[in-house]
């Protein structure tokens, strides 16, 4: 059983996805981002005071384990129960490093173009900047995805940590994917899955 500190953003429903994609039983315990994040109730699962966390009550040697950051959560639980991260060494190698890309790029670039495009009349300089990036990296995708279904082998933790990032991109910032044809056709893909649609519904 797990417990999952959450809320309705990207780096959130990566975890509830995956939860939903093993079948595996959880409580989501929502986290408003309105300051409640810095409570010591949370900060005491989370010192770092970011959403998602995880506590597995039956962790290593039968005892409750926590994990924080999206990445490390979604690592921790393909190596628990043996799923979305390939046991072929060459997959399992390009799987893990599609997820440092949007862990260290298509995340924190995303972000940063939603904060500086919500305030761009304040940062112009900064909004074009992640604007470009973000368009940068779409395209280090779509040239990904040219010649492969998804992004490293099988269906993996991979694209179960991006999916969510670029579907708020398209949706929430209204943007034009035209151009990115392939990354259209996966985005299309994975929101077909159940558990994907299931995982967007938490709180809801």
């Amino acid at each position: 059983m797990y417990d999952a500190y959450l809320a309705r953003t990207p780096n959130g429903f990566k975890i509830s996805i995956v939860l939903e994609e093993l079948g595996v039983p959880y409580e989501a315990h929502q986290v408003r981002l309105d300051g409640q994040q810095h409570e010591d109730w949370f900060t005491a699962i989370n010192p770092n005071a970011k959403i998602p966390a995880l506590v597995d009550r039956d962790g290593p040697g039968g005892l409750p384990h926590t994990i924080i950051e999206s990445g490390a959560i979604l690592l921790y639980l393909a190596q628990k129960h043996g799923r979305f991260l390939s046991a072929d060494p060459v997959e399992r190698s390009e799987a893990i490093q599609w997820l440092m890309f949007q862990v260290g790029g298509i995340g924190p670039m995303f972000g940063q173009f939603g904060h500086f495009r919500d305030h761009r009349e304040q940062g112009a300089y900064s909004y074009e900047r992640y604007g470009k990036e973000c368009k940068r990296l779409l395209a280090v995708l779509d040239k990904r995805l040219e010649d492969r279904t998804y992004l490293a082998g099988d269906y993996s933790i991979a694209d179960i940590a991006t999916w969510p990032w670029v579907r708020g991109y398209k949706f929430h910032f209204k943007e034009d994917l035209s151009a990115y044809a392939n990354v259209e056709r996966w985005l299309q893909l994975i929101g077909e899955r159940p558990a994907a649609q299931r995982g967007l519904q938490v709180f809801r």
